[in-house]
């Protein structure tokens, strides 16, 4: 990430700060702030000078009030990060994300960058290029969470003047691992100049961005991102080798390879047929 002013920041709450993005983000962002707090069910491998943990479950809303007390702003990471039964992805992607908007409201925070997904969008066909405007076809009950994650953003921004971004991450692997994330790949150093530009840029309203790199022959137009700022500084390609490496593994049904979401939208999949990829 290129040489920036220190944000005016301070205090920054991380929830499932010791998961895979979360270690990124800490890793990335953890010089430009006074203090990061970690908010996870599981208990961070290690913690730098200025970081501290609060094991919780997300879907209290007194654990997650308490541990948005003197916070400047919010990275919101923590859930189901798959496909899942109903009832585990309504505990903690959708409660959870509502105690998270409802503790900083309480709290007086007014800014959170909500880590939303490509899956929010999965069933477009890989043949159309789409922008945040696009409405939204979630592509399974996880996908579903995060156009609501979304909307309570939404309602936060216009009701209560909390400022959200919206990142739809695309794949945040260590590298792309097979040929669908050649194309939605983010690596953590891009993902952490978004987040920031979520928690700093005076322009954030309720802003939906896609958390991608600069990938050749991305599915997303990311003109919102790029005119905030947004300047990516790396590129799956570079990974082509073992990500075609990683796709000869692969089985793929019809839907996976037509749509988007890949994989997720084959999941329990009865809808019409689907002509073959392009």
């Amino acid at each position: 990430m290129e040489e920036q002013p220190p944000t005016a920041l301070r205090n920054l709450l991380i929830t499932g700060g010791a998961g895979n993005i979360g270690r990124k983000l800490r890793r990335e962002l953890g010089a430009r702030f006074a203090r990061i707090r970690i908010l996870d069910a599981v208990a961070p491998a290690e913690l730098a000078a200025n970081e501290e943990a609060v094991l919780a479950d997300i879907g209290d809303i007194a654990a997650v009030e308490r541990a948005m007390e003197g916070m400047d702003g919010v990275i919101h990471m923590a859930g189901v990060v798959r496909e899942a039964p109903f009832e585990d992805i309504l505990q903690t992607n959708v409660i959870g994300t509502w105690n998270v908007y409802e503790a900083a409201r309480r709290q007086g925070v007014r800014r959170v960058v909500f880590g939303s997904s490509n899956h929010a969008v999965g069933f477009y066909p890989r043949t159309q290029r789409i922008d945040e405007t696009v409405l939204p076809r979630p592509d399974g009950r996880y996908g579903l969470s995060k156009c609501w994650g979304e909307a309570v953003g939404a309602l936060y921004a216009d009701k209560y003047g909390i400022r959200s971004m919206h990142v739809r991450i695309g794949n945040a692997a260590d590298i792309p691992g097979n040929a669908r994330t050649l194309k939605i790949w983010v690596s953590g150093r891009d993902l952490a100049q978004l987040c920031l530009i979520g928690l700093e840029h005076p322009d954030i309203h309720n802003t939906i961005v896609y958390g991608v790199s600069d990938n050749a022959g991305g599915w997303y137009d990311n003109a919102v991102a790029h005119g905030l700022g947004y300047r990516p500084q790396d590129h799956a390609e570079d990974y082509t080798e073992e990500a075609m490496a990683g796709e000869a593994q692969l089985t793929h049904e019809p839907p996976a390879l037509y749509f988007q979401g890949g994989g997720f939208c084959s999941i329990e999949y009865a809808g019409a047929p689907v002509p073959p990829p392009a």
